[in-house]
């Protein structure tokens, strides 16, 4: 399960209480930042879980939406206390885009985790030489490679290990199995790695062949996460990486169809392994 240690889970969970407390109390958030007299962008923050929420705060927050059960109170307020600190990625901060920082809290919470990228394999599934390669076009620097590779690879561990995911869906398109990324060698271990993946409990690892076409959901990478006590979330990946989230429910919706589109026609099971294997028995050096 994930750490209840990580603040960025502690004020997600204040985001979630704390908005649904103010639209049971049939307030606007303008209508409840006036009362307190505080900034508008001030309770958005707060309900966006990009702060920490101090204890003299939320008991104000409270009293404004007329909660008053003292265990709720007690809980909610041991999680204010929680929510301060940083979370494990900061010390990655240098070199993690801030936007797919933003996106991390929701993957320590989520409950199932579906992803496709057009081009190259999913992060989540990189090796180390394969993520070092990926980045050599762009970062020169040995260094910075290899702290981003270290970054990647505690992401991995907290997915894969400690994370409260009960459900990973990987969709690998066929030109990132052929499209060489490094050596040989470290392609015929990034594709071992996507096997030994295929294996894990929790675990479906499809392949959308080349034979499938044109789809919508060829044209971008994209993570849709799932939560039980929340909506969906969709990660899109690129320069200009974007979440959408419950406020941009058509977007959402679209892409929990392109996945599906994807799992219907993508092959599986021996068929998805044994195309990986073919593919890896072709890098030879």
């Amino acid at each position: 399960m994930p750490s209840e240690l990580d603040p960025s889970l502690s004020r997600r969970k204040l985001r979630i209480a704390l908005r649904k407390a103010r639209e049971d109390a049939e307030q606007t958030q303008g209508e409840a930042a006036s009362a307190l007299e505080w900034s508008l962008s001030k309770l958005n923050r707060i309900e966006k879980g990009t702060v920490s929420v101090s204890v003299t705060d939320l008991r104000a927050l409270l009293r404004q939406y007329g909660v008053e059960a003292e265990e709720t109170v007690a809980e909610l307020v041991d999680a204010a206390r929680g929510s301060k600190g940083q979370s494990w990625w900061m010390q990655w901060a240098d070199v993690a885009n801030p936007r797919f920082t933003e996106y991390l809290p929701f993957e320590a919470a989520a409950a199932s985790l579906r992803t496709y990228h057009p081009i190259v394999i999913p992060g989540l599934l990189h090796t180390e030489e394969y993520a070092d390669a990926l980045a050599l076009p762009d970062i020169s620097d040995a260094g910075t490679r290899r702290r981003l590779v270290e970054f990647r690879t505690a992401r991995q561990e907290r997915v894969f290990e400690d994370s409260g995911i009960d459900e990973l869906h990987f969709v690998i398109d066929e030109s990132a199995l052929r499209r060489q990324i490094g050596s040989p060698a470290a392609m015929r271990a990034q594709l071992q790695r996507l096997i030994d993946v295929a294996e894990r409990p929790h675990c479906t690892l499809q392949v959308l062949p080349f034979t499938a076409g044109s789809l919508l959901s060829t044209q971008r990478a994209f993570v849709l996460l799932g939560f039980k006590d929340d909506d969906d979330l969709i990660y899109l990946e690129s320069a200009q990486s974007v979440i959408a989230t419950r406020d941009d429910y058509e977007l959402v919706a679209n892409f929990q169809d392109c996945f599906e589109q994807l799992r219907q026609i993508a092959y599986s099971d021996s068929r998805a392994i044994d195309l990986i294997h073919e593919v890896r028995e072709g890098f030879a050096g």
